[in-house]
């Protein structure tokens, strides 16, 4: 209890928005997917171009915004996305009870929410990092991991039943719910906001939207650590809208069946995360994210040999229990690591640029991927994704280093570490 209370009152609502979002998420999980599949008879193409059009377009918009938050106050971005979220989410249900949705408004949809997640969660990362101090972090970071995934274990076969009884777009609406609330927990923290750094000149501006990527590229763990992640996320992600047309469309499985899939093996999400502070006490940061980031590569092929029945759905749920298990062990250490590696004055940038990046290749694979299991088969298209990621271990550094210092004058606009 006193661990808990050391966090603080804000992080306290931080937290509680995060989780409200977390399970309006869960429930919604593949939830385009199931609507462009049932409701508008979409193929592996079309869901794979769903599912990477609007990362690819919302990253781009997102560029400007890494900079943009850095000398801004935090909270106010996290509101106007998440109010942001709820609108654009909150039409496509109006419009299929309309009669009127179509594929290019789910595009549009993607494209927002895309957006507005990189700006989110680029934001609530600097602020969390102004009311945790650095020893809380990893609880801070493990809470935040095992909150996604219990939410992932309890979301999905609850959403996949409500679709059944009440329609494909009633997890949208839930969704789209969690974010309106999700504001109004963040509007609820009271504690006001360190102060910010400086802004830059305004012609050192346009400087300012790589700096992210420069400040990464010139860290000698985080550089491989990002090559690194970007891969693992874009391999992953890829398979997933296919395994979605697979199991739904090519093997029957009906659709609470695919959220149980998904859900049970969730629950090694949230052993994962709870585990992660006891086993860095004891193996080590650099042992745990060399060990964990290096299996967490292990388990995707498994997928590629998923088949119908009972036999089929436990090939998955072992699969995605041995692979989220690992994912959240990494996650949770490497999410405290990344933070107290990265120069506060650049905590947004750095963050923006690594969501940025890391939605842009989940576009480029996840489209690459369609295209190959429209030509092969989405089974195949699965083996190759999981052939890959066995070589992804070779990108993560052998040590983990501090951070580099404070960079020249010339790339912070004077400012110095705090």
């Amino acid at each position: 209890m006193g661990q808990r209370a050391s966090l603080g009152r804000a992080f306290g609502w931080l937290w509680g928005a995060y989780a409200v979002s977390a399970y309006g998420t869960g429930l919604g999980f593949g939830a385009f997917s199931v609507v462009a599949i049932k409701v508008l008879n979409a193929g592996s193409a079309e869901v794979a171009a769903l599912s990477a059009a609007g990362l690819a377009i919302g990253a781009l918009l997102a560029v400007p915004l890494g900079p943009w938050m850095e000398f801004r106050a935090k909270r106010p971005v996290m509101i106007a996305t998440d109010v942001a979220r709820f609108a654009v989410l909150a039409s496509v249900p109006s419009a299929y009870w309309l009669g009127v949705l179509s594929f290019a408004q789910l595009l549009v949809v993607s494209l927002v929410t895309a957006a507005a997640k990189i700006a989110f969660t680029a934001a609530s990362g600097a602020y969390l990092r102004t009311i945790v101090p650095a020893g809380g972090l990893l609880v801070a970071t493990s809470r935040f991991e095992s909150t996604t995934w219990s939410a992932t274990v309890i979301g999905p076969p609850l959403g996949g039943a409500a679709i059944g009884l009440l329609g494909p777009v009633t997890t949208v609406v839930l969704d789209a719910m969690s974010h309106l609330l999700s504001a109004l927990g963040i509007i609820a923290i009271r504690d006001p906001e360190r102060p910010r750094p400086p802004q830059a000149a305004r012609t050192r501006r346009w400087s300012d939207l790589v700096e992210g990527w420069r400040y990464i590229l010139a860290h000698p763990a985080l550089r491989r650590f990002f090559f690194n992640t970007v891969l693992v996320n874009g391999l992953i992600m890829a398979a997933e809208p296919l395994l979605s047309v697979l199991m739904l469309s090519h093997l029957g499985f009906p659709v609470w069946e695919y959220g149980l899939a998904f859900a049970v093996p969730c629950v090694g999400g949230l052993i994962g995360s709870r585990l992660a502070r006891r086993v860095v006490s004891r193996r080590g940061e650099q042992r745990v994210l060399r060990v964990f980031g290096a299996l967490r590569a292990c388990w995707p092929l498994g997928l590629a040999f998923v088949q119908p029945g009972v036999a089929g759905l436990a090939i998955v749920m072992v699969t995605e229990f041995g692979l989220i298990g690992c994912v959240s062990m990494f996650n949770s250490v490497f999410a405290a690591y990344r933070l107290t590696s990265t120069d506060p004055a650049r905590h947004a940038r750095v963050l923006a640029a690594w969501s940025i990046t890391s939605s842009l290749s989940i576009a480029v694979f996840t489209m690459s991927w369609g295209l190959l299991a429209q030509f092969t088969s989405p089974r195949a298209a699965i083996a190759v994704a999981g052939i890959l990621l066995l070589g992804t271990p070779f990108l993560l550094p052998r040590a983990t280093t501090p951070d580099p210092g404070p960079v020249p004058a010339d790339l912070s606009g004077g400012k110095t570490r705090a």
